[in-house]
């Protein structure tokens, strides 16, 4: 019997080794070996718009995200890229301007309000379910006399995942008449989202809010990149390479 044509023997010897190579992956996933996760792309991201009277910092599952970059004015638009993961604890310390002193701006002349809003690519938004404690609060009683502020102490790890807040209240949510946002927020996307704030607008200055998302609210399913400092991932996705220069870079906004 003559033997079979050589691209025919080729063939068949790629059909075997991909054969064993399929084998192999179903034997890691039959004994609960998993394959190395993938390098995160960019379109793995979510984009975060924030907005605070006057200033915050945001963490997310522990980790400093996003800085607001003005501390009092003009008022600004934070956005940025995130890698989320889920379960996702958010903690932010907002801060309207305010003398540590008295609780006062402009050379202690104004007593300042307050508001905070935030919304990611996921669905994400600031709302009454989140919760929020007053850590500087003043002037005390409105007296701009005598103006003090009460303090308290802040938590070491505030922003950590595991910190317990179930003793604080819940947010207030407030509307854009109360908070008077200026242009920078009515350019960005924050539909869907509440200004939220502690019960005192004007008198708690210093405040922080944690909430924890427990899957994505827009029921997209993502990875979970957490570790990969720990592990050797797989590379890239290929494909895409340099923009030809002149070419404008897509609007990934449209792509989330």
């Amino acid at each position: 019997m003559p033997s079979p044509p050589f691209a025919t023997r080729l063939l068949a010897r790629r059909l075997v080794a991909l054969s064993i190579v399929v084998t192999a992956f179903a034997g890691q996933a039959a004994h609960g070996q998993e394959t190395r996760p993938r390098k995160p792309a960019i379109t793995d991201t979510v984009r975060a718009n924030v907005y605070a009277d006057n200033t915050f910092s945001l963490y997310i599952n522990g980790e400093l995200v996003a800085v607001d970059s003005i501390a009092f004015i003009p008022h600004n638009v934070i956005s940025v890229d995130i890698l989320p993961a889920y379960p996702m604890t958010i903690a932010v310390m907002a801060k309207d301007n305010a003398d540590p002193k008295t609780g006062m701006e402009y050379a202690n002349t104004n007593i300042g309000d307050a508001g905070f809003i935030l919304k990611f690519g996921d669905g994400t938004v600031t709302n009454g379910s989140w919760k929020a404690k007053c850590f500087a609060h003043g002037p005390v009683n409105g007296d701009t006399r005598t103006p003090r502020v009460e303090n308290v102490p802040i938590p070491e790890k505030w922003f950590a995942t595991d910190f317990d807040d179930r003793d604080w209240g819940q947010a207030r949510e407030y509307s854009e008449a109360d908070v008077d946002p200026k242009q920078p927020y009515f350019d960005a996307d924050f539909s869907g989202a509440k200004f939220i704030w502690t019960d005192d607008l004007k008198l708690d200055n210093t405040v922080i809010f944690r909430t924890t998302v427990a899957a994505p609210p827009d029921g997209k399913p993502r990875p979970d990149f957490r570790g990969l400092n720990d592990v050797v991932p797989e590379g890239p996705p290929k494909g895409g390479g340099r923009r030809p220069r002149g070419t404008p870079p897509p609007d990934r906004r449209l792509q989330r």
